[in-house]
C-alpha cells in the first residue's frame, strides 16, 4: 500500500491539472513517493494530507499515523509559536524557504531539519502548503564537531600550524601568532622557511621529505625565529595529513616554545652545582675555622706572654689580622653554602610537591608519569621554602633519569605524616642523629634502572654520577638540603628494580624560642671553676685550655662527644661548663647533650662551631644552652664569654 494520500488514477484523470496530461499526475506521485526528503501536504491549520516515504523514513512515522493528525506532533513544545508563524505566513501567501529548526522524531529524539513550505492554492484560494524536509542532523554534528575542533585549536597554548606538502602556510592559529609574533595574515601563503635561523636552513625540508613519506616528526626540539629575529626553543611535532582518500595532502605543524623550560633546565644545573659545591664549602669553612682559631688563639695567647714595647707584638698583631681576614673568608664560604641565609618558616610539604609538579613534568622525558599522592591535611615543617622546593625537584628528576627516554614508566610521589619511636628510626635512619616523635615525610619511588650497592654508596658523594651528560648533582644537595632541616634520608634500591627515597622532617614546634643566650642555667651546685672542653680538633682544645687556665679555670679535654659523656660521668658535679662543640666524629654535640643532660639535667652548656650563630643554635633552640661562641675566636673572647657564663651561674646561686 503507497505510504502517499492521493486520490487513484481513474479518479484523477477526472480532476487532472490543466494543461497536463491525467497521467502526469501518477509521474508525480512516484517522484514524491520516492524522494528521500519529508513531502507532506498539510491544510491551513496544520492537518497532515499527505505523507510520503521520506516522511516516514525522516520522523519515523507511517502515513497511517500522521494523515488527518496535526504537524504539531513533529513540534517541540518551545517551538510552537514557530510553527503558528510559519501557518500564519502561509495563510498569507508566503514562502518559508531554507529555514533550519528541530523537530521531533517518533519515540521523542530530536533532529535538525531543513524546511521549505509553500502555499497549495486552488481555484485562487489557499488550500493548505507542502512541508519539504531534509533532515540535517549529521551535517549539523559535523559542523558542531569542526566548531569544537576549531576552537580547540585557536584556544590552544601550543602554535597549530597547517602547510601543504612544500611548507607553504595554510591555517595559522592564535597561539602560533602569539609563539611566532607574525598575525595570521602575515604569514597565509608564505613558506616556513622565513621562521629558520642561520644553521638550520635544511631543517625544514628534511621535516618534510619525512611526511611525503607518510612518518611523523615528533618532540623534536630545535630552535625557530620570533618576528624581530629573537631565538625560541620549540618542540616540535610533525604529523602527515591525509584526505578522504588516504592520500598526502599536507602536514599539521604543532610547536610548543619551551624557552623558558630550558632557561629553567640550565638554573637547575646551575642550582645543583651550587649546591653540591655549597656543601663543599660548608665542610671547608668549618675545618677552615678550626685552623684559624688554633692561629688566632696561640697568636693572641703569645701577645699576652710579652711586654708591651716587644718587637714580636708587632708581628703578633700582623698575624691576628691576617688570620681575621682568613675568617671572613670563611663566614664567605658559609653564607655561599646556605648555612646562614635560610629564611624559615611553616612550609606544607605537600604544597610544595604540588606546586613544583608541572615544572617538574615539563623538564622530564614525556615517557615518565608523575604521580602525586599527597596527604592534604598534613602538619607543617620549620623550613626553607626553596630548599624544599629544590629536594622535591631533585628526588623526582633523579628518579625519571633512571627510567631514561627509552620506555614508558612512573615516578611516584608520596607524603603523609607518622609518629616514629627510637627503634624504627635508628634501623631506618642509622647515620641520623634524631629522636622519637612526629615526623613528615616525603617518599619518592621510580621503577628505573635500580642501584647496585656500589653505586648506592657514592650517590650523596659531591660531583659522583653516573649520567654522562654531566648531570648528577642533585643528590649531594638533596643530602645537605636534609641535614640542614633536622632531617634524615634513606634509599631502598636494587639493580633493575627501581629506587625509593624516603625524606623525614621533624614537625614545627608551636612555641616561641627566646634568644638563646638570655636564657640562664639551672645551677644549684657550686661552681668549681672547672670546664670541659669539648672539640675534635687538638689545635682548638689546647689553646682553649692555655686561654682558660691562665684565668684560673681547671680545663679537661674531650676529643669527642662520647669521650666528653664519659668523662661527665665520673666527675659531673665537679664540672661548671662544658664548652661543646657542633660537629665532631663518633658523636656530635646534640646527641652528646642529650646524654649530658640524661647525666645531669642542669648542666651548663655553652656551643661552639664555625657556623654562624643563628645556624648553629636553631638546632638548640629549646635546650636551654648557656650561650654560644664562633670561631676562630681570640683567647681573649674566649675567656670573656665564659666569664660571663660563669658570673651569672654565681648570681642565681
Amino acid at each position: 500500500m503507497h505510504s502517499t494520500h492521493t486520490k487513484s488514477a481513474a479518479d484523477s484523470e477526472g480532476d487532472g491539472i490543466p494543461g497536463e496530461p491525467p497521467g502526469a499526475l501518477v509521474r508525480f506521485a512516484s517522484i514524491v513517493e520516492s524522494s528521500e526528503d519529508a513531502i507532506v501536504s498539510k491544510d491551513p491549520d496544520g492537518t497532515v494530507l499527505t505523507w510520503n516515504r521520506g516522511a516516514a523514513a525522516i520522523y519515523g512515522y507511517t502515513a497511517e499515523e500522521m494523515i488527518g493528525r496535526s504537524i504539531y506532533l513533529l513540534v517541540p513544545p518551545e517551538r510552537r509559536d514557530e510553527e503558528e508563524s510559519i501557518l500564519a505566513r502561509i495563510r498569507a501567501g508566503e514562502r518559508v524557504q531554507h529555514f533550519e529548526t528541530v523537530r521531533i522524531k517518533k519515540g521523542g529524539a530530536r533532529l535538525h531539519v531543513s524546511l521549505t513550505i509553500s502555499p497549495i492554492r486552488e481555484g485562487g484560494r489557499i488550500a493548505g502548503a507542502s512541508h519539504v524536509a531534509r533532515d540535517i542532523s549529521e551535517r549539523k554534528r559535523l559542523e558542531s564537531a569542526n566548531a569544537q575542533l576549531a576552537a580547540i585549536v585557536e584556544s590552544s597554548e601550543d602554535a597549530i600550524i597547517s602547510k601543504d606538502l612544500q611548507g607553504v602556510i595554510q591555517t595559522w592559529n592564535a597561539s602560533a601568532a602569539r609563539v611566532y609574533g607574525y598575525a595570521a595574515d602575515e604569514v597565509a601563503g608564505r613558506n616556513m622557511t622565513f621562521l629558520l635561523p642561520p644553521g638550520r636552513e635544511n631543517e625544514e625540508e628534511q621535516i618534510l621529505d619525512k611526511i611525503r613519506r607518510g612518518e611523523r616528526v615528533e618532540h623534536f626540539e630545535t630552535t625557530r625565529l620570533r618576528k624581530g629575529g629573537a631565538a625560541i626553543h620549540v618542540a616540535l611535532t610533525i604529523s602527515p595529513i591525509r584526505n578522504r582518500e588516504g592520500a598526502l595532502v599536507g602536514a599539521s605543524h604543532v610547536a610548543r616554545d619551551i624557552t623558558e623550560r630550558r632557561a629553567f633546565e640550565q638554573q637547575m644545573r646551575q642550582a645543583q652545582r651550587l649546591e653540591s659545591l655549597g656543601v663543599l664549602a660548608g665542610g671547608i669553612a668549618h675545618d677552615f675555622n678550626n685552623l684559624l682559631t688554633g692561629i688566632i688563639g696561640n697568636a693572641s695567647l703569645a701577645a699576652e706572654t710579652l711586654a708591651d714595647a716587644h718587637a714580636a707584638r708587632g708581628y703578633l698583631a700582623e698575624l691576628t689580622l691576617s688570620a681575621e681576614r682568613a675568617a671572613d673568608l670563611t663566614r664567605q664560604l658559609l653564607a655561599y653554602s646556605g648555612r646562614c641565609q635560610f629564611v624559615v618558616g611553616p612550609v606544607n610539604v605537600s604544597d610544595v610537591v604540588a606546586e613544583i609538579s608541572t615544572l617538574v613534568k615539563a623538564s622530564i622525558p614525556k615517557t615518565v608519569d608523575v604521580r602525586l599522592e599527597l596527604e592534604r591535611r598534613i602538619p607543617p615543617i620549620e623550613a626553607d621554602r626553596s630548599q624544599i622546593q629544590q629536594l622535591a625537584m631533585n628526588l623526582v628528576i633523579n628518579g625519571a633519569e633512571a627510567i631514561g627516554e627509552d620506555r614508558p614508566g612512573r615516578v611516584v610521589v608520596k607524603t603523609g605524616a607518622d609518629w616514629l619511636d627510637g627503634d624504627f628510626l635508628r634501623a631506618a635512619f642509622p647515620a641520623a642523629q634524631i629522636e622519637a616523635g612526629n615526623y613528615v615525610f616525603i617518599q619518592v619511588e621510580d621503577d628505573g634502572c635500580g642501584m647496585d650497592e656500589q653505586t648506592r654508596a657514592r650517590i650523596f658523594d659531591p660531583f659522583f654520577t653516573t649520567k654522562l651528560t654531566g648531570r648528577g648533582l642533585g643528590l649531594a644537595a638533596a643530602m645537605g638540603i636534609v641535614k640542614a632541616h633536622n632531617g634524615a634520608i634513606r634509599v631502598a634500591t636494587a639493580a633493575g628494580k627501581g629506587t625509593a627515597f624516603k625524606v623525614i622532617f621533624p614537625v614545627r614546634r608551636d612555641e616561641v624560642v627566646e634568644e638563646c643566650e638570655s636564657k640562664k642555667a639551672d645551677s644549684n651546685g657550686a661552681v668549681k671553676g672547672v670546664v670541659l672542653m669539648v672539640d675534635d680538633e687538638e689545635i682548638v682544645r689546647k689553646v682553649a685550655k692555655a686561654a682558660l687556665e691562665i684565668r684560673g679555670y681547671r680545663v679537661i679535654l674531650a676529643g669527642d662527644g662520647r669521650e666528653a659523656v664519659e668523662v661527665f660521668r665520673g666527675m659531673s658535679d665537679s664540672i661548671s661548663l662544658v664548652i661543646l662543640d657542633l660537629t665532631m666524629p663518633v658523636m656530635g654535640g646534640e646527641e652528646a647533650l642529650r646524654h649530658l643532660r640524661d647525666i645531669r639535667p642542669d648542666v651548663t652548656v655553652m656551643l661552639s662551631s664555625g657556623y654562624t650563630e643563628t645556624d648553629a643554635m636553631r638546632r638548640f633552640s629549646d635546650d636551654g644552652l648557656a650561650g654560644f661562641i664562633q670561631k676562630p675566636y681570640t683567647s681573649a673572647r674566649l675567656r670573656e664569654r665564659v666569664d660571663a657564663v660563669v658570673q651569672n651561674l654565681q648570681r642565681g646561686k
